[in-house]
């Protein structure tokens, strides 16, 4: 059994490799978290639209010899319905196109169920490689991160998986997280970058939310406050535990002001204005993105942002 702790000493390859990850795992294995450490900074997840099979960007990795892009995929699960199966195929297409896959798996939690349906999966998608990512390995002891090694190992050799690596990490405590870039970078192609150097995450969508959000908000309200709106949608996440055909996406959205004196306008008579706001930006968000939402709105006040390159930036212009 490999488990990787640290690096091998290679000589840097002078090449350029770009290509697709994906993480895998039950809910709250720790694949958020896990991406956001490999960015480096919180990433918006944009949602997945069951209709599609358009891989969502979670995150990009940025480093001078390589381009790591992190692609979410929906949850694989038992399929209750049309819907579910459908998913599940969304999610074998995108398993069979990415260069790795990262199958996460709690150091603190026995392997279970849930953790056997998705590794049988995996079994059969023969050609990807596949590391496993022991995450959470701060909330245990070293005997009981070494009893999960020992079992993920097993896992792998009773479904016929050769496990490239096991990598045992902690995104929150950022241990051994540059290892695990390390080791996903020489599993992706030759090539060129495939996404500009400051993008994040790809978010057409985000883009597209706020902009909705923006347009109810100024509804009614345009001749007293044409520009000074700016909303940015601060995240985008499925609401996790929910049934696979009762999705729902929770979306946390600030529109942001000029002057506390428009906050009267923008909010309304007792919230009235912005719940309207809120109920109308909603119904256009869920014909957009195809799922059910919930709309969390906040008012805030960004001082002269219309004058001030930095907050112009931070907002989106």
């Amino acid at each position: 059994m490999s488990v990787r702790t640290q690096s091998s000493e290679q000589p840097a390859d002078a090449v350029h490799r770009a290509g697709f990850a994906c993480f895998v795992g039950r809910p709250n294995a720790g694949k958020s978290t896990l991406t956001n450490a490999l960015v480096g900074q919180k990433v918006a997840i944009t949602s997945n639209r069951p209709q599609t099979t358009r891989h969502t960007v979670r995150g990009i990795v940025h480093r001078p010899d390589a381009q790591l892009v992190l692609v979410d995929t929906p949850g694989l699960h038992k399929p209750r319905t049309l819907l579910g199966e459908r998913l599940n195929d969304v999610v074998r297409t995108t398993w069979a196109e990415v260069d790795v896959i990262g199958f996460c798996l709690p150091a603190d939690q026995k392997i279970g169920p849930g953790d056997r349906f998705i590794a049988k999966e995996l079994a059969g998608i023969k050609k990807t490689p596949k590391i496993a990512v022991v995450t959470k390995t701060d909330l245990v002891d070293s005997k009981a991160l070494a009893e999960q090694l020992i079992a993920v190992d097993q896992l792998g050799k009773e479904l016929g998986i050769s496990w490239q690596e096991i990598v045992p990490v902690s995104a929150t405590a950022g241990q051994q997280v540059d290892l695990l870039a390390d080791l996903l970078i020489p599993l992706m192609p030759e090539g060129p970058a495939l996404y500009p150097e400051g993008d994040l995450t790809d978010e057409p969508e985000q883009v597209m939310v706020a902009e909705l959000i923006r347009e109810a908000a100024l509804e009614g309200v345009r001749d007293e406050l044409p520009h000074s709106i700016a909303v940015v949608v601060e995240e985008m996440l499925p609401r996790e535990n929910r049934p696979a055909d009762k999705p729902l996406l929770d979306i946390h959205a600030n529109l942001y002001i000029e002057r506390s004196s428009q906050k009267g306008i923008v909010i309304g008579p007792k919230g009235k204005r912005l719940k309207d706001v809120g109920i109308k930006s909603r119904k256009q968000i869920e014909a957009l993105l195809g799922t059910p939402v919930f709309l969390d709105l906040h008012v805030k006040v960004a001082k002269d942002w219309q004058r001030d390159p930095k907050q112009l930036r931070r907002l989106g212009f």
